[in-house]
């Protein structure tokens, strides 16, 4: 259900990063629970940031100049302004488990973790908070998260202290759960590490913190509706999800970014080109499942059991 919230304050994290406290009768949400807003551009989805003692709504917007507009839209709003959003949703939930936890964020990928941190520090569960930047200019919230989480908190930058992200998995204990948000690069490569250190990959909780895009060399493809035979082409730059829903199917789906599995497809006959971050390697290579709202085709036509 869309609701309006009113902008309260803004202030900068870093000169990318703003902060934007809002108020309005959002309803209650968990560690990891995002709201989407309303904008021109389209629309784009912010975590609720959770710290310890704090009550008030705010979200953290990195501005994205070669982007689609949304971030800057959202940097050019004003304490007063207000905004429509639908949710609270949580496609990052925290699981229930006894062994310890491991977040591991990169860049602006640390919002919805702060949340699990607090949620995890106030429920006294085991966690380290692990948060990789570019450099230290880059990083935000450096000085609240210290306040906030103390030891459990190790910084990294790649100018200074880069992350060694096999070392780091080789030391975590088997029962640990991994919870990674970040860009794309990141999150592969943590998997990969965690993977190698015998860890099992269901223990693995992942967010993807950037926009789906084309890629280079990208093909139209056919997809075929199992139970009707209709037949539709997805040109470059297109979605799967975006031609259905023009030809007037009514889907499920939330981030359209390949992170949340709310798409997840059968996939009947043909060769996925999967860009998700969400199935494991072994569903990959199964090549019976999909994600509509990022993933293509390698093969001329896929056939969907929708």
């Amino acid at each position: 259900m869309a609701l309006t919230l009113q902008v309260a304050g803004i202030h900068d994290e870093t000169d990318r990063i703003r902060v934007f406290a809002l108020e309005g009768a959002l309803a209650p949400h968990s560690a990891g629970a995002h709201v989407t807003v309303a904008l021109e551009a389209g629309a784009r989805s912010y975590s609720l940031i959770d710290w310890p003692g704090q009550a008030r709504l705010c979200i953290a917007v990195q501005r994205e100049d070669d982007g689609q507009g949304g971030s800057r839209a959202m940097h050019a709003l004003q304490p007063g302004d207000a905004i429509r959003v639908e949710g609270p949703k949580n496609d990052f939930p925290l699981a229930d488990h006894t062994g310890p936890a491991l977040l591991l964020a990169g860049g602006i990928g640390v919002t919805p973790l702060i949340s699990h941190a607090t949620a995890l520090q106030a429920a006294g569960r085991a966690f380290a908070f692990h948060y990789a930047t570019r450099s230290r200019a880059a990083a935000a919230f450096i000085e609240p998260l210290k306040a906030a989480f103390g030891a459990a908190l190790s910084l990294h930058h790649d100018d200074e202290t880069p992350l060694d992200l096999p070392a780091l998995m080789a030391a975590q204990p088997r029962d640990t759960h991994l919870y990674l948000c970040g860009p794309r690069g990141m999150i592969e490569a943590g998997r990969a590490a965690f993977i190698a250190a015998g860890l099992p990959e269901d223990q693995l909780h992942v967010e993807l913190f950037e926009t789906a895009e084309a890629q280079a060399g990208d093909a139209p493809f056919e997809v075929e509706i199992a139970d009707t035979g209709d037949v539709f082409t997805i040109p470059p730059g297109k979605t799967i999800i975006e031609v259905l829903e023009e030809a007037g199917h009514d889907l499920i789906y939330d981030c359209q970014r390949g992170d949340c599995g709310i798409c997840q497809t059968d996939v009947i006959a043909g060769e996925p080109d999967h860009r998700d971050v969400v199935l494991s390697e072994a569903e990959r290579a199964s090549g019976k499942l999909i994600h509509i709202c990022v993933s293509r085709a390698k093969s001329a036509r896929l056939v969907l059991d929708l």
